[in-house]
């Protein structure tokens, strides 16, 4: 089964690399759907996610320069 779960892994990361706003609306109906798989969510996680989310913005400001 760890393959499957790495499978999933890197084909969720791929997506949330390339569609992000599709990646965020499967996340969310994940979190509908199963809530307990999301209850161990910390700050550092969260915190993370803001990172990437500001590092995402950067590098696009760049992009379109």
């Amino acid at each position: 089964m760890s393959n499957l779960d790495d499978s999933i892994g890197k084909i969720l990361l791929e997506l949330q690399k390339d569609d992000p706003e599709t990646f965020t609306k499967l996340m969310k109906k994940a979190q509908e759907e199963n809530p307990e798989l999301f209850n161990d969510t910390d700050v550092e996680n969260i915190e993370i996610e803001e990172y990437n989310k500001k590092v995402e913005e950067y590098n696009k400001s760049i992009d379109e320069e």
